[in-house]
């Protein structure tokens, strides 16, 4: 175990100015509270904060990060106070320990509620001093390095939250030595199988490869240093969680891979950079579409550095990052290795907000999670946006919208508020017209159209990528799938009602909501559209002593029925051109607000029919005529009444199906479709069956615009000589 004058030493290696004294009381404190207390390991427990503040110390950080990690676990599991630690060592590391102790009680992989909620906590705390994310990231890491002394269930629990949530939050601030380490200790608890064999097969390409890396090493430093840049080569292999998740991606086996090895290249100045990479691709070529230059370009973790690919010796692809030392040290420490913790002002988040890409990004992706109205979406939107690739647009005001990459105009819209997404028709990005699904990429400016009182489509929730917009486009489809059934309901109610010469009512509907066992008016008429519940139960709840035959209508006869079809209730149909104050429903074609539908023979304008309500369903229309119609004689409830109600200036379509028996001979095919072309139909479906050497049976599904014109078109069709005979298949 470390003693306190090496702990000292260590911090005073980069800090000659270290506050000895301040470790030294912390040191002894830490080791007096945590006592006889053990780790599951069976040693001491204050071996592990040690352990903690050496990790930080390997960070270079400042006196006071370094005193909480000594601290952070006092307040925890000892009888020491917030009050006790500001007292002994003042109000900046008392915040620090208190932070670290909040975190420590907060469960993130837990039910998805409480797991958004103790999520948000922490980022809050972390924006608040973000030295609370470095000490909680190296204990972490002394967890996860430990972990085989814990139980099974803790094992997997701890390592689960490592992957989904620390890991992520390591990488996003610049960490990427410290991300790395944790992925891979997370992978190997929670598949280690699948860890085994990548380990067995780099330990097998290393065998089989080092010369040839030990050879490239020498070739470009010799390379470089004969052109003036002094510069470090080291070769690297990938990391087996890295590999892992390539391999998924790009479903590729291993030996596919052909960037399993990399090389680092540290020059002195950033213009040596470039040269080096001037002087890489006249050596070897370059692989076309592998040039990333994130020094002009950072990434949002203040990552600099050029990366390129080029085919280097026997053929191989070698992957390259060029950068200088000070670019290398932020690559692997990120924003620990921020100037302000060399000044003591690491706690000042203004200065660190203006001067570290890495927490400016922090903060603006807080600004956007804090949006969210439920915990659960809070949670949705932070796992896909917080901890992937992410883009950068903009709204035309100028402000930010942080989405994960692959996002679309749709995601955009929903990310800049609901209402925008749910009326969304089109957009405009970067001041051209684009198409909603359009892929968005940084620094896009996204303008999107909007329709008032437009509902977004189901087949969207499969196009978008966010969480938040997926739920949102759910909830709008079942309200409007609701709207559209509590329609229906009113109008068969009101229907009802008037054949029994009663009023309807809400208001009378409410006092029978008991009767009904429906908690409100909307679900009982909801219920009535989707078939759950007769009209006539409606009815009998409002008014308990109302009978059948006592109706006007009752006792009608068979005078204002098709066909001695019975005038029951529901059952009741209107012959098209009689009393326009009929009862009957009305259906405005295809795109009607109510869930409506047409047989397979179809239906058209013109046509006398009926609609079978299917519970839970729709309404299909069918002809009086349809043959299909004998098997809903006994369930009369299901039959509506129904009319139509079409303008003809609309000009819609609808589905009708012929049979033709044709001649089979060249040229019969283009006549028939040539006389339905000519009419102005559309042809949707068309199959064929010869059932003679010379004769051929075509059955045709097509849209019309009522009957008139499919009369038209049967009638052309039987005028042709290779047509034998035409019939509409009801």
């Amino acid at each position: 175990m470390m003693r306190q004058y090496e702990l000292v030493d260590k911090v005073r290696a980069y800090n000659p100015a270290v506050n000895e004294d301040l470790l030294n009381a912390a040191y002894v404190y830490a080791m007096q509270q945590h006592g006889q207390q053990l780790r599951a390991s069976g040693d001491p427990y204050f071996s592990h904060p040690l352990q903690v503040a050496s990790l930080l110390t390997d960070l270079r950080l400042d006196d006071a990060t370094i005193a909480a990690g000594l601290l952070h676990d006092t307040i925890e599991d000892t009888d020491t106070t917030r009050g006790e630690i500001e007292k002994r060592f003042g109000k900046e590391i008392a915040a620090l320990v208190e932070g670290l102790t909040k975190i420590k009680k907060l469960d993130l992989v837990s039910k998805e509620a409480k797991q958004a909620e103790n999520l948000r906590k922490l980022l809050l705390a972390i924006v608040e001093d973000v030295r609370v994310l470095l000490v909680k990231l190296a204990d972490r890491l002394h967890n996860m390095r430990t972990l085989h002394f814990m139980s099974p269930d803790k094992r997997a629990r701890i390592a689960q939250e490592t992957l989904d949530i620390y890991a992520p939050l390591a990488g996003r601030m610049g960490m990427q030595d410290m991300r790395e380490e944790l992925e891979d200790l997370a992978f190997h608890e929670l598949q280690p199988a699948h860890y085994d064999t990548i380990v067995k097969r780099l330990e097998g390409l290393k065998r089989k490869n080092g010369a040839l890396i030990a050879e490239i090493e020498r070739d470009l430093a010799a390379h470089l240093a004969e052109r003036g840049i002094e510069a470090k080569v080291k070769g690297r292999e990938k990391r087996p969680y890295s590999i892992f998740k390539k391999t998924e991606r790009k479903q590729v086996a291993f030996e596919q891979l052909s960037d399993i090895f990399a090389f680092r290249i540290l020059v002195g100045a950033t213009e040596d950079c470039y040269r080096a990479l001037g002087l890489v691709h006249t050596k070897w070529p370059l692989v076309p579409g592998r040039f990333k230059d994130y020094i002009s370009t950072p990434k949002q973790n203040d990552y600099r550095s050029l990366h390129t690919t080029v085919i280097g010796p026997g053929q191989q692809r070698v992957e390259l990052q060029i950068r200088t030392d000070e670019m290398h040290r932020i690559a692997e420490f990120g924003i620990a290795a921020h100037a302000l913790y060399k000044d003591n002002k690491a706690g000042d988040t203004a200065r660190m907000e203006a001067e570290s890409r890495a927490f400016a990004w922090l903060r603006r992706t807080m600004d956007v999670l804090a949006e969210g109205d439920s915990p659960e979406e809070f949670l949705e939107h932070t796992k896909l946006e917080l901890f992937q690739d992410q883009v950068f647009c903009f709204t035309p005001k100028g402000k930010l919208i942080t989405l994960p990459r692959g996002a679309n105009a749709i995601d955009f819209a929903y990310a800049v508020h609901t209402d925008i997404g749910n009326t969304a028709v089109g957009c405009r990005v970067n001041g051209r017209p684009a198409s909603l699904v359009s892929e968005l990429f940084n620094g896009d400016e996204v303008a999107i159209i909007t329709v008032p009182g437009q509902a977004p489509p189901a087949a969207w929730e499969t196009l978008v990528t966010t969480g938040r917009a997926r739920a949102a486009i759910r909830k709008a489809t079942k309200a409007a799938t609701r709207a559209q059934y509590a329609g229906l309901g009113q109008r068969i109610i009101e229907r009802a009602f008037e054949r029994a010469g009663k009023t309807f009512s809400p208001d009378a509907l409410k006092g029978a909501l008991k009767r009904l066992a429906r908690k409100s008016v909307e679900d009982v008429v909801t219920a009535v559209g989707r078939g759950e519940m007769r009209s006539h139960d409606v009815l009998r709840a409002v008014y308990p002593d109302f009978k059948v035959e006592q109706s006007a209508h009752a006792a009608a006869g068979l005078d204002d029925s098709w066909f001695g079809l019975s005038s029951e209730q529901n059952v009741r149909f209107k012959v098209p051109g009689g009393d326009p104050a009929s009862n009957a429903i009305p259906i405005r074609g295809i795109n009607a607000d109510l869930p409506v539908r047409f047989a397979e023979c179809g239906a058209v304008p013109g046509d006398r029919i009926v609609g079978i309500l299917t519970p839970g369903e729709a309404i299909t229309l069918y002809p009086i005529q349809s043959s299909a119609l004998a098997n809903f004689d006994d369930p009369h409830q299901l039959w509506l009444d129904v009319r139509w109600d079409v303008e003809a200036s609309r000009g819609e379509r609808y589905p009708a199906r012929i049979q033709v028996v044709s001649i089979n001979e060249p040229g019969t095919l283009a006549q028939i479709t040539q006389v339905i072309a000519e009419t102005d139909a559309n042809i949707d479906n068309l199959t064929m069956r010869r059932f003679s050497s010379d004769m051929t049976e075509l059955t045709i599904d097509m849209e019309v615009y009522d009957l008139k014109h499919l009369t038209a078109i049967i009638d052309g069709l039987r005028a042709r000589k290779v047509i034998s005979d035409v019939q509409r298949v009801l």
